[in-house]
């Protein structure tokens, strides 16, 4: 038995305040990729695949301290870039979002097909003669390989190399 003088006491504070007053970790260490108000079914990016397209204007666009243009210039190029964006994606999407997600889902359906009734069977089918065919092979190297590969040994276990330089 361990002695008591060897515990040591530990405090576990649970206190749920102090939890909900601790700030959130920044967005590139933050596990939830989309704000937390935006519900289950709003969320579009879940597994965060796109995360490389979250593009702004501070991004493409910036100006030294050196070079400024008018203020007003850069909010309207700002407002201009933005809307364009939005814009542009918006009408793209409508014409390519339905075409592409036919020719995806047509794609993943043959695959499915190709899988299951053509990959699978040929794999059951190696799986179950596999062990007639490695008895088999076992059989052609323990008579023919296994001698031929000891009696090259045997001769070539008297050789020795020795390197010099001369």
């Amino acid at each position: 038995m361990m002695s008591e003088e060897y515990l040591v006491e530990c405090k576990i504070d649970d206190d749920q305040e102090r939890l909900q007053q601790t700030p959130p970790p920044p967005p590139q260490f933050s596990s939830i990729s989309n704000p937390p108000y935006l519900s289950q079914y709003e969320t579009r990016d879940p597994y965060s695949i796109n995360q490389h397209l979250k593009v702004e204007f501070s991004d493409v666009l910036a100006e030294p301290a050196s070079t400024r243009s008018a203020d007003r210039v850069w909010i309207y190029s700002s407002i201009s870039f933005e809307t364009a964006r939005i814009w542009s994606y918006r009408c793209l999407s409508a014409l390519f979002a339905v075409p592409v997600s036919l020719l995806s889902g047509c794609l993943f359906a043959w695959l499915a097909c190709l899988h299951i009734w053509c990959a699978m069977p040929c794999v059951q089918l190696c799986n179950t003669c596999l062990p007639c065919l490695r008895s088999l092979w076992l059989s052609v190297v323990n008579i023919f390989i296994t001698p031929f590969c000891s009696s090259v040994s045997r001769c070539c276990s008297g050789l020795y190399v020795s390197l010099s330089k001369d």
